[in-house]
């Protein structure tokens, strides 16, 4: 697929850093959902919020034929587009997944639901779980492209809303180098000592605990 033409946009610049992530490229959240997944052969999958496009690879590797999406050009998808408004018709893949992007969704709920609208088996969410509000202020001081982060309860709902019937669940802390953390986002200075501050008691040294949660949702019949 032809990769479209689409207007510039802050997380352009920040698209090496993230292709670079150590956290992003690898873990075991990410083996989970392409173990979700299943068998890639003959099947179809589209990445949403596709980012540096390591569950684009892992997919790939596991044998589907991957598709991917992000309103960021520099990210390199095979189509520039919101989570709200995907170019497809209903029931265009096998299985549609989404890892560490909704919280950046304008409409969680609208994304979510066009998701299971062109998903024929499977939609795989990974995102961060909600903490508390001094994290999501934290979140927000480091980027100002966070929208909201939402508890294991609200996910369950929006599943439902979406016509998803929830298999499997899983929350995970994964530990993080907080510097790094910061430095993806260009976020220095008062703005990370604020957001240090926030996140006190997450933090031991320079780990940072960011905790994530993970749903397997199957289309109803």
């Amino acid at each position: 697929m032809e990769r479209n033409g689409g207007q510039e946009n802050p997380w352009d610049e920040r698209a090496q850093a993230y292709r670079d992530s150590a956290p992003h490229a690898s873990g075991p959240d990410l083996d989970l959902l392409v173990a979700w997944a299943g068998p890639g052969e003959g099947r179809t999958a589209l990445d949403v919020g596709s980012g540096g496009g390591h569950l684009a690879r892992r997919l790939r590797e596991a044998g589907f034929a991957v598709t991917t999406v992000d309103p960021s050009a520099g990210m390199w998808p095979d189509v520039i587009c919101r989570a709200e408004e995907l170019p497809f018709s209903a029931a265009s893949f096998d299985v549609v997944a989404s890892r560490l992007a909704s919280h950046h969704f304008a409409d969680a709920e609208l994304a979510l639901s066009e998701m299971a609208r062109v998903t024929r088996e499977l939609v795989l969410l990974e995102d961060l779980l909600f903490v508390d509000e001094r994290v999501e202020e934290a979140e927000t001081l480091r980027d100002a492209s966070h929208v909201r982060a939402y508890s294991l309860d609200r996910w369950h709902e929006l599943f439902a809303a979406a016509g998803l019937e929830v298999e499997a669940a899983e929350v995970i802390d994964r530990e993080v180098s907080f510097s790094a953390w910061l430095a993806r986002c260009d976020c220095e200075g008062e703005r990370a000592e604020k957001a240090r501050k926030l996140v006190s008691h997450r933090l031991d040294g320079d780990s940072y605990t960011s905790t994530v949660f993970l749903l397997e949702g199957k289309k109803a019949r």
